[in-house]
């Protein structure tokens, strides 16, 4: 079971600006964004059970999202060609970002210990953040079933 994270990001709180590299080539920063709901995904791993069924709800909802004018990015500290793969292999409609350097994780709280069998290391917990078309962070979603979730998210849009 994952360690209890305590966020330091509350709900109203500016949302941190971001810049990192996107799926796909290119870097996408989040004041790029200003205007529109954006919603901040962050997952463990590419292409690992959890994370994959969680991007693919994300990419199966994807038109619902775009009707609502809503921005998905997911954020992981892979690099972009494990990315890339994701994408390809799974069809994803929507952009990832690399933090490998681990800013925005960190930046977002979301960088924590994680214990997994009894073996503790350090990991990204799965969290997602609705950012405000005004950069405010309008909900966070501290505890995510990766199934559900994107049908969570765009009931709160």
């Amino acid at each position: 079971m994952a360690t209890e994270l305590e966020l330091k990001l509350k709900e109203g709180d500016k949302a941190p600006d971001f810049s990192a590299p996107t799926s796909g080539g290119g870097k996408l920063s989040l004041t790029e964004l200003k205007g529109k709901n954006v919603i901040l995904y962050f997952y463990p791993k590419d292409d690992t059970p959890g994370c994959t069924k969680e991007a693919c709800a994300f990419r199966d909802h994807f038109a619902d999202f775009k009707k609502k004018g809503a921005v998905v990015l997911g954020v992981s500290v892979d690099p972009v060609k494990s990315h890339d793969k994701f994408v390809r292999k799974f069809d994803l409609p929507f952009t990832l970002l690399a933090d490998e350097d681990k800013k925005i994780v960190e930046a977002y709280g979301v960088w924590g210990q994680k214990s997994f069998m009894g073996r503790k290391y350090m990991g990204i917990h799965r969290v997602t953040f609705l950012i405000g078309p005004d950069g405010m962070i309008r909900k966070i979603w501290p505890k995510v079933k990766p199934e559900e979730h994107a049908e969570e998210v765009l009931a709160a849009l």
